[in-house]
């Protein structure tokens, strides 16, 4: 029979692996960022293809997020145009199988991704989930720069949004519209976030693993540390098919997208840190305060 001391010992043994588990999989994401930093793109100017638009034009059911990336900045659902054709096949695969593709984010501008850690449902969120990581403690700004980057992407380089080439989903089923229990909502923070996560019940993890096959034979990559986030032929995928000796290069890279013309451009600085030190200090300050409320 076990004692209340033994449940009490096991729930924190188990909260001491899930905060070595989160820190491990933090770190592993940094590691590479870092690598990917370096790797080569040769942008190809492909455009971008508005994804409400060919969804409709090619009759494949498709849900789109209806929720702004932040008070007055609307999402901007577009992909890079020759990986639209496969992201229509996978949400046609997952329509055979009773799903439907939610798309959540697509291309982001460098101003949209720059916000991002201004927006305190994100950043508060992976400040709680450092503090527990620490026991408590308050993390410094580099610290919690490496965290974000982990999670959100400092540099353009390295946020495959910028790329155009990247999209964050859920999946609904197609006869309740309830959402694909992948063991947590869009933007969990926590240790439930890898897609490889242990913490995960088995019907999530099965679902994150059949979602992954389906997005894989159309040639999207999932990230490892977020079970939401897809993406193809950009930094993310020279590092996940191992071709990090700077042979290959990306084909697509950060870009500016002119919604009037529809041209993209390269960023002009895509190595750039998207936040100084002390922006990530204002942060840390006011998520303090806003714990305290």
């Amino acid at each position: 029979m076990q004692t209340q001391q033994d449940t009490g010992s096991a729930a924190r043994a188990g909260a001491r692996d899930a905060r070595a588990y989160w820190r491990e999989q933090m770190e592993a994401a940094a590691a590479m960022m870092e690598v990917c930093q370096g790797l080569p793109v040769r942008e190809c100017l492909e455009p971008l293809r508005d994804l409400r638009a060919a969804a409709d034009d090619a009759g494949v059911r498709v849900d789109f997020s209806g929720t702004p990336l932040s008070p007055g900045m609307a999402r901007i659902f577009r992909l890079r145009a020759g990986l639209v054709p496969r992201l229509l096949a996978a949400a046609e695969e997952m329509r055979r199988r009773g799903w439907v593709l939610r798309i959540e984010d697509g291309y982001r501008s460098v101003a949209m991704q720059r916000s991002l850690v201004h927006i305190p449902a994100i950043f508060d969120a992976i400040y709680r989930k450092t503090v527990w990581e620490l026991g408590g403690q308050t993390p410094d700004a580099g610290l919690m720069l490496r965290r974000v980057t982990a999670l959100v992407a400092t540099r353009p380089k390295i946020g495959t949004h910028m790329s155009g080439s990247a999209l964050d989903i859920s999946v609904l089923r197609a006869d309740t519209g309830a959402e694909v229990d992948r063991g947590g909502p869009y933007l969990e923070m926590s240790e439930l976030t890898p897609m490889a996560s242990p913490f995960v019940d088995a019907a999530a993890r099965r679902n994150r693993e059949a979602i992954t096959e389906i997005m894989g034979r159309h040639g999207f990559l999932a990230y490892p540390y977020e079970f939401w986030h897809y993406s193809q032929g950009d930094v993310y995928d020279l590092y996940l098919n191992g071709r990090r000796d700077g042979q290959t290069p990306a084909r697509y890279g950060a870009v500016d997208w002119d919604g009037r013309s529809d041209a993209v451009t390269p960023v002009a600085h895509p190595g750039e840190l998207l936040h100084r030190p002390e922006d990530i200090q204002a942060e840390i300050r006011r998520a303090i305060q806003n714990a305290g409320k």
